[in-house]
């Protein structure tokens, strides 16, 4: 038995935290204390004394508390990694360390409480029973993706007849409103669009200004919702101010021969829908090869049940909120109110987030008990494909994601994919078709 193993026992506070105490006999922390003495009096600077020639006492009186705290970090630190090396504990970060010093000529004791990677065994994986869509593009959903098309290339007309405000009319408006009679800036607009009916405005403004014509005002009185953000104005009486200065429709375009000499690459209607019908279908494959994934994961997990450390649930969480934040940034939001936005999501991401740990650590030790790898060849093209899409300069981007260690998660990315198609191979498959009718095709 080594000095190591000798010195510390080890208690599985659970099946992913442990807790090592350690017990140093005094005659070893002597030595280490002594050695720390050696290196401090060397450059020690006390006056009437020359550097490495300094008694002891003297040191002591002088130097007591920082030598007596590097000896308890060196002791710590040795003892600790030492032990997760010989012992093969597989850590995932940095230790509580509990101690109370140390006191001349008694043992130093210390204990280290420590979050590990589960031991994992995955069983059960071969055979699962799952669905698969067959990627059909449906009338409905070429219709449906048409009728997008249409509204891209609306356009806003004034209304021309002598008529009073319609829902669905977009309407531009001044306003300003009062609470308790006191204007409010917050609250005062001019030339503002509102599409009437789309319930983006206060509840019950909308529908007090059908009717109204260019021109006119108007009082408008509303409640705000008890639950509205400015919580100065949850639940107030609000008074508007209305002056109507336009009122426009939205003209849809028709699909037909005009239509499509909006498009340079199209020569027919028949050739855009072809390309529509196409787009739909790859956007379906993506979306049945992402919910045929989460399927495999919900079914790896209901089979092997496990705890998993806090910290890797956490780091999960974080990533998720990090993400949260930059969709909302590149979408025009407040960087400040995104960060405040998604830090709100914390509680309500972590039954996610743990699901996402659990089917990491699963299809990884999938991987390694069937002897699933990505070799450098394929990490490779992958980074190849990435820079291509990007538009982006292969030696460039490999530079980056070296520089931020991102090449390993390109990696366990690929390596991910391999074993849900060994999944899938392995699986007891059935296709299943949406059962939703065909829409008969608009022009046919």
């Amino acid at each position: 038995m080594s000095d190591i193993s000798a010195a510390v026992k080890i208690e599985d506070i659970s099946t992913v935290k442990k807790k090592l105490s350690f017990d140093i006999p005094w005659a070893d922390v002597k030595n280490e204390l002594d050695s720390v003495y050696r290196k401090v009096g060397k450059k020690a600077n006390v006056r009437g004394f020359r550097p490495g020639r300094i008694p002891r006492g003297i040191l002591e009186a002088h130097y007591r508390e920082e030598a007596e705290e590097e000896t308890v970090s060196n002791l710590v630190n040795r003892y600790y990694w030492e032990t997760l090396q010989e012992k093969e504990i597989p850590a995932v970060i940095q230790p509580e360390i509990e101690q109370k010093g140390i006191e001349a000529e008694k043992n130093f004791t210390f204990s280290a409480t420590v979050e590990v990677e589960p031991a994992v065994e995955p069983r059960d994986y071969v055979g699962l029973e799952l669905e698969k869509e067959e990627p059909v593009v449906t009338g409905e959903d070429l219709e449906a993706r048409m009728r997008e098309i249409r509204q891209m290339f609306a356009t806003m007309e004034e209304v021309s007849e002598d008529r009073g405000i319609l829902a669905g009319d977009f309407v531009t408006l001044d306003f300003a409103g009062a609470l308790a009679g006191e204007p409010l800036k917050e609250l005062k607009s001019e030339n503002y669009l509102l599409e009437i009916g789309s319930k983006t405005f206060v509840p019950g403004f909308e529908e007090q200004v059908i009717g109204m014509k260019k021109g006119d005002t108007k009082s408008v009185a509303v409640q705000f919702p008890e639950n509205y953000h400015a919580t100065h104005l949850a639940g107030k009486d609000v008074e508007f101010a209305v002056m109507i200065k336009g009122i426009r429709i939205k003209k849809i375009p028709e699909i037909d021969d005009q239509f499509i000499k909006n498009f340079e690459k199209y020569e027919s209607l028949e050739a855009l829908r072809d390309d529509v019908r196409k787009n739909l279908e790859e956007e379906k494959k993506r979306k049945i090869a992402v919910a045929f994934e989460r399927q495999i994961s919900d079914r790896l997990l209901e089979k092997n049940a496990f705890e998993v450390p806090e910290s890797f649930v956490e780091r999960q969480i974080y990533y998720m909120m990090s993400d949260t934040q930059r969709r909302m940034v590149s979408g025009g939001m407040d960087p400040k109110k995104a960060a405040e936005f998604s830090f709100k999501l914390h509680d309500q991401l972590r039954e996610e987030a743990a699901k996402i740990v659990k089917t990491v650590l699963l299809l990884k030790r999938i991987a390694g008990k069937e002897g699933l790898t990505a070799g450098d060849d394929e990490v490779e093209n992958q980074i190849r494909e990435i820079a291509a899409q990007r538009a982006q300069d292969y030696e460039t981007l490999k530079k980056s994601l070296d520089k931020n260690n991102l090449v390993d998660n390109i990696r366990n990315e690929i390596l991910n994919r391999k074993t849900y198609e060994f999944l899938e191979a392995k699986a007891k498959v059935t296709t299943v078709r949406n059962e939703k009718k065909n829409m008969p095709e608009e022009g046919k």
